[in-house]
């Protein structure tokens, strides 16, 4: 499994990198496979640097706040407006029950038929696993001051050089807090991607919002995670700081995500 990151900033883009998406590609054997987590504001110009829009296989939403899902209003339009045609069918869609309201909504349409034409829309079931291709997505409900918010637990089985088939976890904690969900959804993790907005001291009066990077390190630590890479980063927000924060109680497989690098797990 391959993961793209596509755009790692928090809460709206940064300078360097378009707010939350991430680019996952696996192969079944017989083709490569291509899931987006999140799609949001900035994210679909960059993605363009690494699939063709009409080679997305599905696009899996954590929660509803536009850093998270708002370029779906762009790829709307990619799908309804392209000249000659879509080359493929409703792209499939998973996330919070008033997604296809919300983002209809956001672009002014009708809720009949909003962007149904467009997208295959369905509903997160909290801990209800959802399958595609070689990729299964399972969503654990997080500590974020939203009405739905998820972490994705992402598990891939692939063929080997050999052809035996191997299973690999990425664990993504969407915007979360603490909470008892996201170590569920890191457990056994060979990659944890946790978001880490908030700083030690600094934000210590925000309460269930984001984490900060220590407590990603203890997440990961409790959830017995093999690498945690850490993204959500605001422009406000130190990433050397929030890395020796993990690192002091999760120790030295910790990384910084950034926007444009590969990563194989």
């Amino acid at each position: 499994m391959k993961l793209t990151i596509v755009g790692c900033t928090g809460s709206f883009p940064g300078p360097g990198s378009p707010a939350s998406c991430y680019l996952l590609t696996a192969n079944d054997g017989e083709r490569n496979w291509k899931i987006v987590l999140d799609l949001g504001s900035g994210a679909l110009g960059a993605i363009q640097r690494y699939t063709d829009l009409e080679d997305i296989d599905a696009i899996f939403l954590t929660h509803l706040h536009p850093d998270h899902c708002m370029d779906l209003c762009g790829l709307h339009v990619a799908v309804r407006w392209k000249p000659g045609g879509w080359g493929r069918g409703r792209i499939p869609v998973w996330g919070p029950a008033a997604t296809a309201d919300r983002m209809a909504t956001a672009y002014g349409l009708d809720l009949d038929p909003g962007m149904h034409e467009e997208f295959d829309f369905s509903n997160w079931s909290e801990r209800k696993p959802v399958t595609v291709g070689p990729f299964t997505v399972t969503p654990y409900a997080v500590n974020h001051p939203v009405e739905e918010g998820y972490a994705l637990r992402v598990e891939v089985t692939e063929p080997d050089r050999d052809g035996n088939p191997v299973t690999r976890v990425l664990s993504y904690s969407g915007d979360t807090d603490s909470c008892s969900g996201l170590e569920d959804a890191a457990r056994d993790a060979d990659l944890f991607l946790c978001e880490a907005a908030f700083e030690e001291g600094r934000d210590d009066g925000i309460k269930d919002v984001h984490l900060t990077g220590k407590r990603a390190g203890d997440a990961a630590v409790a959830a017995g995670a093999r690498r945690l890479l850490l993204t959500h980063i605001p422009v406000w927000t130190s990433p050397t700081t929030v890395m020796a924060e993990a690192k002091e109680v999760f120790g030295q497989h910790v990384a910084v995500a950034v926007a444009g690098v590969h990563y194989t797990i």
